[in-house]
């Protein structure tokens, strides 16, 4: 299984800046982030191993400018990595319970360093490594392209972008990914720039993912 995370370069630095991200080895799956072009607002990837066989991932969409945004973006990152650990560490979980609850407490997290409303596309979700599963929700961001070996689907929007009303949350659905399977996320401001070539973004990606190929996650590229 392969995941593959893209959207626009970071660029220069701010005062609390999120950390960087380190990706994670799988035991039975490739995952990899990449980059491209010029980041202009508050697009974020992240990823915390929280038991043995769980993984968590997350990518950010915030919007305004990046001097704007940073420490919102930063505060945000920081409630994921904690509150992932407090809410997945029994071996037991209830992975839809634990996302839909991670989801309000961004919610909460980006609201309240705001000091209001900041509209904040996001996708999360929680692999298992055991199981070939991930449990996500999508809160108002670009769908992920899921391909597998009946073609591809899309993880389309479980509910409204966060940041907007306080007590919002989103659904938190499982989905299988079967040996072979790949997971592509992307940000809005790539879509927007594959649009700009006169053809639809989401259009070109599903093309792209829908040809063969043999590299890995961190060969591969739309």
């Amino acid at each position: 299984m392969r995941f593959l995370f893209n959207h626009e370069k970071s660029s220069g630095s701010g005062p609390r800046e999120p950390v960087l991200a380190e990706v994670p080895e799988l035991h039975c799956a490739q995952l990899a982030a990449a980059y491209y072009g010029e980041r202009q607002g508050g697009d974020l990837h992240d990823f915390v191993r929280v038991t043995p066989n769980r993984v968590l991932f997350g990518l950010l969409d915030m919007a305004g400018r990046r001097e704007e945004n940073s420490a919102i973006v930063s505060a945000a990152q920081q409630t994921f990595r904690n509150r992932s650990q407090e809410l997945f560490s029994a071996e037991d979980v209830n992975e839809a319970d634990a996302m839909a609850e991670l989801c309000l407490e961004l919610n909460r997290a980006i609201m309240s360093a705001e000091g209001g409303i900041r509209s904040c596309p996001a996708f999360a979700g929680c692999y298992n490594e055991d199981l070939g599963t991930v449990c996500y929700f999508n809160a108002g961001h670009t769908p992920g392209l899921l391909r597998d070996l009946t073609g591809i689907s899309e993880l389309r929007a479980t509910g409204l972008p966060l940041g907007l009303f306080s007590p919002a949350t989103c659904e938190a659905p499982l989905v299988a990914l079967p040996p072979g399977a790949a997971l592509l996320l992307f940000s809005r401001g790539l879509l927007v720039a594959w649009c700009r070539r006169e053809e639809s973004g989401r259009e070109r990606a599903k093309r792209g993912w829908q040809r063969e190929y043999d590299e890995t996650a961190d060969e591969r590229g739309p």
